[in-house]
């Protein structure tokens, strides 16, 4: 590239990019774990897998690899069928 800076911006954002694949990597084996502990319904192993879950999409979010709403919209889905799978009732509206 003729422009050092835009060798330079493009350097930059390769790293990111393998930095934020590694996280989207991550968060993505979290979710499936979930997921596969929620359908074998151990209610105990469901829970630690989505608090582990939760934990990584707040990480991404908070990296700003993943979108609030988005990590909002993971989270609420695996509440609500972990909630389902232990017959927890919330105190929403």
């Amino acid at each position: 590239m003729a422009v050092d800076s835009a060798a330079k911006a493009h350097r930059q954002s390769l790293k990111r990019r393998q930095r934020n694949r590694a996280v989207k990597s991550f968060t993505k084996t979290m979710l499936k774990k979930a997921e596969e502990a929620l359908a074998s319904g151990d209610a105990q192993a469901a829970q630690e897998a989505v608090r582990a879950a939760i934990s990584a999409l707040d990480r991404a979010a908070k990296k700003g690899v993943l979108h609030p709403n988005n990590v909002a919209r993971h989270k609420s889905r695996l509440a609500s069928r972990l909630n389902a799978l232990t017959g927890a009732r919330t105190g929403g509206a």
